[in-house]
């Protein structure tokens, strides 16, 4: 095989671990049992040993189609040739059925005969453990040899309706299907040596009706109701598949090692959740009506505070079980997409200092106490802790919102969340007469705002910089009319958006630095434009009254989305998709973005078409 364009892929997952499948119909990345468990398939991230499992034309040639039932996660591909058409219907059931660890493959025939190869390959540990294969009728078991003692061991069993022929580490099988004949092949972890009853297909149907039920069932409980809707829905389910219905945490990616730049080093781990993009997703939650992945998320940083051992200390990212080591590791055997390496799990940032964590926690929060329930006393005492330390440290030098790695700075950004940190905790403090040193937070937050007038203005530029001493522009400042912190309309604030429009919009892809080699990071290499700032982009437009430009660099982003509506972290000036997919980030920009733009559209127009952006 030779590796898929990242955009060629489409996410289905049990909200526990996702997989990546191909429009080819190759399975080609799956983490089991969580999503920040070892690989299982990892040809996304070395085509010849990360493995797969394809289910795909037995011949060369077939067009290749891909879409979501509607309103779901459940994704069909189709292939469409001469002599036939054939489907692949892909999923993993979710909720109250019995295979929570199940991936199942409903291949269909639709003209014609229409004739499947299948060939399954998995590689254990990140491609790091062989297998032996054992076979019995109507289903393979592919078990690992060696790491059953870890307590996420697992092994995997292939059912098949067709017989399977073992070849080498592998198993392989042809076979024709007719119009409306179908054959389901169900592949689910289950602890090594054990042998459950087979699922059978009345079983896969009973699983596919109860997910297709669950998914139109959760969407249907959005209260957006404007322009766009297919775009704000599809974002949805993304940042639902990336939110764990056991422990509440939400991941910023679904996968490690893509990179930033093909042939680079900027290949990071993102399947762990950061404080920062989680509090965002879970803020992007609540501005949807979905509250209660903001309530599980809020409840899940609140043991995360319990264990501190500084009162109101947070890191900045933990492990989506809220484990707090993640220690960083290159994974050798592993090639790398398209060969960009080294290939890292772990990330070697959980231990950075970012000030700005508890601003965005505070503003979601914030949120959460307006819209969802009142925070709690045990709540109150870990933010307004929180709160208090950021008073005594807002001054530090920190890695800053782009983890960078060539030493701490006083950037603007750390600044301007210290500011939300305090503001927010103010607010709620007022709403819900909390005790709190009102005063004193209140004299800090107006201290940090005139630092930032005085000390990160930049007269010559007629712009806000990236950190203290620097001529560096940086994207994150769109963020500064976005909290609240500037008047969208205010001349400095226009003076900066400008300057940012002219060294770093590109269309309508927003770099968020000019890297420039490695000067500014401490990395080698450049990166593509990051598509979350895009959207943060387009939002100040429509705050400052641009609203036709707005609009107009909105739809454009739309033909940047892959075939699905899906998004990655960045992309290059061709449209092609780079780093981690699919990027939590980038869908609340694009969520906050149609919340803004649709509510300014509708003021034009008549009555607001759907709930207001919430600050």
């Amino acid at each position: 095989m030779s590796y898929r364009p990242i955009e060629d892929y489409g996410v289905i997952g049990d909200l526990r671990t996702v997989a990546l499948v191909a429009l080819d119909g190759s399975l080609d990345f799956l983490c089991l049992p969580d999503i920040d468990s070892p690989t299982v398939f990892g040809a996304l991230l070395d085509d010849e040993r990360g493995g797969s499992f394809r289910i795909g034309p037995a011949v060369e040639g077939a067009r290749l189609k891909q879409l979501y039932l509607p309103d779901t996660n459940i994704l069909l591909t189709r292939f469409l040739s001469e002599d036939g058409v054939g489907e692949v219907v892909d999923f993993m059931p979710v909720g109250s059925v019995r295979h929570t660890h199940a991936v199942v493959r409903r291949v269909k025939g639709v003209r014609g005969t229409f004739r499947f190869r299948l060939r399954c390959a998995p590689r254990f540990d990140y491609a790091r453990l062989p297998h032996r294969i054992e076979q019995h009728p109507g289903e393979v078991f592919f078990v690992p040899e060696g790491g059953a003692e870890r307590a996420d061991a697992v092994a995997l069993r292939l059912q098949s309706p067709v017989d399977l022929r073992v070849e080498g580490a592998d198993v392989i099988a042809e076979f024709e299907l007719g119009p409306d004949e179908t054959m389901d092949f169900v592949l689910e972890a289950v602890p090594p040596g054990e042998h459950s009853p087979a699922s059978g297909h009345r079983w896969a149907e009973r699983a596919f009706r109860h997910t297709h039920a669950f998914w139109h069932e959760w969407l249907s409980s959005s209260s957006y109701r404007g322009r766009w809707q297919e775009e704000v829905s599809r974002s949805a389910l993304a940042m639902k598949l990336l939110t764990s219905a056991r422990h509440g945490s939400i991941a910023a990616a679904a996968t490690f090692g893509l990179p930033e730049l093909v042939g680079g080093e900027r290949n990071w781990d993102y399947r762990y959740t950061w404080i920062r993009d989680a509090s965002f997703t879970a803020a992007a939650f609540v501005q949807l009506g979905f509250h209660d992945e903001a309530r599980a998320f809020v409840r899940w940083v609140e043991e995360r505070y319990r264990e501190s051992t500084e009162p109101g200390r947070l890191q900045i990212m933990y492990g989506i079980d809220g484990r707090h080591e993640l220690t960083e590791e290159i994974l050798p055997d592993l090639r790398g997409y398209e060969g960009s390496s080294p290939v890292r799990v772990g990330n070697g940032a959980y231990d950075q200092l970012q000030l700005d964590i508890y601003g965005e926690f505070l503003h979601v929060v914030d949120l959460y106490d307006e819209h969802v329930e009142a925070v709690s006393y045990g709540l109150w005492s870990h933010v307004s802790d929180s709160v208090n330390w950021v008073t005594e440290n807002w001054r530090l030098a920190d890695e800053g919102i782009w983890e960078t790695r060539g030493g701490r700075q006083e950037f603007l950004y750390a600044r301007l969340m210290c500011w939300v940190a305090l503001d927010r905790g103010l607010r709620i403090a007022g709403r819900r007469s909390l005790p709190a040193p009102r005063e004193h937070w209140a004299a800090v937050r107006d201290e940090i705002h005139a630092e930032i007038h005085k000390e990160f203005w930049d007269e010559g530029q007629g712009a806000f910089v990236q950190h203290r001493g620097d001529s560096t522009l940086d994207a994150a400042s769109l963020l500064m009319p976005l909290m609240g912190f500037i008047s969208p309309v205010d001349p400095r604030w226009l003076s900066t958006l400008r300057a940012i429009e002219n060294s770093l919009v590109e269309d309508s892809l927003v770099y968020r630095y000019r890297s420039g080699d490695g000067a500014s990071d401490g990395l080698s290499g450049t990166e593509g434009t990051f598509s979350m700032c895009s959207y943060w982009f387009i939002q100040c437009l429509t705050e400052a009254g641009e609203v036709d430009r707005a609009q107009l660099f909105f739809e454009k982003m739309h033909s940047y989305a892959n075939h699905l509506g899906l998004y990655a972290e960045e992309m290059d000036g061709t449209g092609r998709n780079l780093g981690n997919f699919p990027q939590a980030f980038t869908h609340l920009g694009l969520v906050s973005a149609a919340l803004c733009l649709n509510q300014a559209l509708a003021r034009r127009t008549g009555p607001a078409a759907g709930p207001p952006s919430l600050r």
